[in-house]
């Protein structure tokens, strides 16, 4: 087992609060990943479990057993940093067995852990080579392949494939999500890339300045986002966001007026709305389609257009000055300047009030 409870979490620097009283629960065998902007305080918060910062206060426990205190080395914590951090004068099978070697372990269950963590990660052919031989995604496995041979309760990774090309980022990716379903492990994965989130995660975790916006599956917070950070740092590109101020309320939906001009009838409620109020809607860019007759129409100028083969994203501004990007067929594009028509369909459009959180559909509220 291998469940992870983290109370009331702070650290401070200097006087600063980098982590500002963080609850959080791992379980047994998730895959978690933190993920915000620089500065959020992702690193700092692997660091506080992996026992490589003090903790100002708050607890940490690892199966019911309090590690706030403990050493690193007692915590049965492997960690992978973002710079491999090997041994250079030393063979890959050196590197893979220095820890066991150093805590005396006998010398057949050396091997036989050296082995198998070389059959996971298909090291076999360089346990010979030193790490100047590797390339960089040979070097992360042996980083990795390190942290395996310990067989800990939860594996800790801080940006493990920043240093990588995109090519190798996205191989060693995939071969990331294939060990955590061979080893069932519990994992741990620091990132800023919102794909790397999306894409290994169970549980996403996501940080800004220091707490916790939202915590859920990576679809949980792609479609429901509980406030405007978190709505607008997942996905690529981000959702677009227009102003706009409550026209009018009904039992179970509401109008609200663009600053754009253009009005909208969303079933959204909640109860402390008012006419007048200033809200934001969202509305993601495989959501935007050029409108047909009839349809509630937003005009929009034509900016630059990215086509990327399958897919072309068009970037367009409001007459109010708001951008927004809208994801089309790759042989389609809009020609710079030119006038267009967008339909905001009511069935994707996110409403958020004036502080920046949800406000959520009627359905889900009589739910």
């Amino acid at each position: 087992m291998a469940n992870l409870t983290i109370r009331n979490l702070q650290k401070g620097f200097d006087g600063h609060q980098i982590i500002k009283g963080i609850d959080l629960d791992v379980k047994d065998r998730e895959f978690v990943v933190f993920v915000g902007p620089s500065g959020c305080g992702k690193s700092t918060l692997l660091r506080l479990i992996a026992g490589l910062e003090d903790v100002t206060s708050g607890s940490i426990e690892l199966d019911g057993r309090e590690i706030t205190q403990v050493t690193p080395a007692k915590r049965d914590l492997a960690m992978v940093f973002q710079t491999y951090a090997l041994y250079p004068h030393m063979t890959v099978g050196k590197n893979l067995s220095f820890a066991l070697d150093l805590a005396g372990t006998p010398k057949d269950e050396v091997k036989k852990k050296v082995d198998e963590a070389a059959r996971i990660l298909e090291l076999g052919p360089l346990l010979e080579r030193k790490p100047k031989q590797l390339s960089g995604g040979q070097r992360q496995r042996v980083a990795i392949g390190r942290a395996i041979v310990r067989n800990p309760k939860i594996f800790l990774f801080d940006e493990p494939l920043s240093n990588l090309d995109a090519a190798l980022r996205v191989q060693t990716r995939l071969e990331l999500s294939r060990l955590h379903k061979e080893l069932q492990a519990t994992m741990i994965y620091v990132t800023h890339d919102q794909v790397e989130a999306m894409t290994l995660a169970d549980k996403v975790v996501v940080l800004n300045g220091g707490r916790v916006e939202q915590v859920g599956s990576p679809l949980e917070l792609y479609h429901h986002p509980a406030n405007l950070f978190v709505a607008g740092f997942l996905g690529t590109p981000k959702m677009g966001f227009l102003k706009g101020t409550i026209s009018r309320v009904e039992a179970s939906a509401c109008e609200v007026t663009l600053d754009a001009g253009t009005k909208v009838l969303l079933p959204f409620t909640n109860a402390q709305q008012r006419v007048g109020d200033a809200v934001t809607l969202g509305i993601r860019p495989e959501h935007l389609e050029l409108a047909n007759e009839g349809d509630c129409q937003l005009t929009v100028i034509a900016d630059v257009s990215e086509r990327l083969g399958s897919d072309t994203y068009c970037h367009v501004r409001t007459t109010s000055g708001e951008a927004l990007t809208m994801r089309i067929r790759g042989d389609l594009a809009s020609q710079y300047g030119e006038t267009l028509k967008l339909h905001l369909n009511s069935a994707h459009c996110h409403l958020f009030d004036a502080q920046g959180q949800v406000i959520r559909r009627a359905l889900q509220a009589a739910a």
